[in-house]
């Protein structure tokens, strides 16, 4: 997720006005984000029923063990491990109604007489089945009750049957550039989601909880010529009865906040990394020059693979929407619309999280500083080289404000819930990285630095486990270290 504060990239808010939205770039161009289907059509959405045994050992690699947040313990059931998603969604923009099924494969982490989901109140469940079999469940607030018993380790097939208009959450946040989470409608209909930390729930049911990584497919249907954008590699679009139907797959298990869905207007373009990652690029059609300044994240792509070995995944995109944030999600990052001349540190900032936070997630959220404070890092080392400055000179520019934020919102990983995602993650962590490299030499932390991801590939977990595979590979007791600069009400002194 994109930091927020004064040094971080303003992103300015798209206008929307009638039946088109325009802006205007650094150069005097509009930039407009077409105008809404014309076409009546209601699209259908697809049935995606089960395409195989439950027990199919393809899912294996979705395999977790949920844990409650101690943060925001409201969301997320420890019972279900989520192995799969199939996601059919419909977007009417002219009636604001999404209709969905979802096709969930889980496994049963204790023997119990119900399990639970997370589903936002706005979405009316019409019908759930378990193995086939049409069963009860109460939809309380965001919390979709099964009443189907279920056994430990025991695999289950859900299907859920909703539709409604969808509403965002309330952010745990104070940050400006964003105050809400989950699914988002712009005045002409257009449709969007981000949901860092919670907030998927607001379009489909989920255990909502980034210590529960399952493999996603998703089914987009929208009135032409609008296009349905997800996760994952796009597998098919066909065009009928005035419906644009999309399949995208998600080939590696992902967090649900991870996830993300946008129907609009939409064109895409592609260019290639040294390495030969296909970078799609999907903006808002009638304003191709959004994608000039992002296609420049094939260099930032090729920089962060030096650093940290290959891309983690099969595909890459970048989808520009009409907020003034932006985050990465599992092979895409969705970025609000700016200056077309787009900032490159945002670009890698983003796409290193595709090893910070994607290939490895916390399970918790009061350890989203395993995912920023490298990520922050990484774009501190890239500030420094592309000003022709030392990364300890960046550092100490950052230094300066340090003491503010964690003053403000407390230690970077006992930060106060309801200010999530402040500068405190972010700033206090990276001038820990920099210290732990000055403590053990450069080649030492620029090896621990490329190999934690991979030596996680997959999984969610703790600082526990982190702290202690560090001191595994680096020889060096840690703790005191660790704690001070994680846990301490004020900075540390730095070398």
């Amino acid at each position: 997720m994109r930091r927020s504060g004064a040094v971080a990239l303003a992103l300015a808010t798209l206008l929307l006005g009638g039946c088109s939205a325009t802006l205007t770039g650094a150069k005097g161009e509009p930039v407009t984000s077409g105008p809404p289907p014309t076409s009546d059509a209601t699209p259908e959405v697809a049935d995606p029923g089960l395409s195989g045994s439950v027990d199919d050992p393809a899912y294996d690699i979705a395999l977790s063990e949920p844990v409650e947040d101690s943060y925001y313990p409201d969301v997320g059931d420890p019972g279900v491990d989520a192995l799969h998603y199939d996601l059919s969604l419909a977007w009417t923009p002219r009636t604001r109604t999404l209709e969905g099924v979802t096709t969930l494969i889980f496994r049963a982490t204790g023997d119990a007489e119900s399990f639970q989901l997370d589903l936002g109140p706005a979405l009316e469940v019409s019908a759930v089945t378990v193995d086939g079999a049409e069963v009860p469940a109460e939809h309380d607030g965001d919390d979709l009750v099964v009443a189907a018993p279920v056994v430990a380790d025991e695999r289950y097939a859900v299907e859920v049957h909703y539709a409604g208009t969808p509403e965002p959450v309330q952010a745990p946040t104070t940050r400006t550039d964003f105050s809400t989470l989950g699914f988002t409608i712009t005045p002409s209909g257009e449709a969007w989601t981000m949901q860092e930390p919670y907030g998927a729930h607001t379009w489909y049911p989920v255990n909502d909880h980034p210590s529960d990584k399952a493999l996603y497919d998703f089914t987009l249907s929208v009135p032409s010529p609008w296009t349905g954008v997800a996760n994952g590699e796009l597998t098919s679009r066909t065009e009928e009865a005035a419906t644009t139907t999309t399949q995208w797959h998600l080939a590696e298990p992902a967090a649900s906040y991870l996830t993300t869905v946008a129907f609009g207007d939409y064109t895409s373009t592609t260019n290639t990394s040294a390495s030969g990652v296909e970078i799609s690029y999907w903006v808002p059609s009638g304003s191709p020059q959004l994608a000039d300044g992002l296609e420049r994240a094939a260099a930032g792509l090729d920089w962060l693979e030096e650093r940290l070995g290959p891309y983690p995944f099969d595909t890459l995109g970048f989808l520009l929407v009409d907020s003034q944030s932006g985050m990465e999600t599992q092979t895409m990052v969705t970025l609000g619309i700016t200056d077309y001349t787009m900032s490159e540190r945002v670009l890698v900032h983003e796409m290193a999280h595709h090893w910070y936070g994607d290939q490895v997630t916390p399970e918790d959220w009061r350890d989203v500083w395993m995912n920023e404070g490298m990520t922050m890092y990484l774009q501190g080392m890239w500030q420094a080289e592309r000003a022709g400055i030392s990364v300890d000179e960046q550092m100490d520019s950052w230094a300066a404000t340090e003491e503010t934020s964690r003053t403000e919102s407390g230690p970077p990983a006992a930060y106060d819930p309801g200010a999530f995602g402040e500068n405190n993650i972010y700033y206090g962590p990276a001038l820990m990285w920099h210290e732990l490299r000055e403590r053990i030499g450069d080649d030492a932390f620029l090896r621990v630095m490329r190999e934690w991801p991979a030596a996680r590939d997959n999984r969610s977990t703790d600082r526990d486990d982190y702290w202690a595979w560090l001191e595994e590979e680096t020889g060096e007791e840690l703790t005191a270290f660790l704690d001070a600069w994680l846990l301490g009400e004020t900075t540390p002194p730095r070398d």
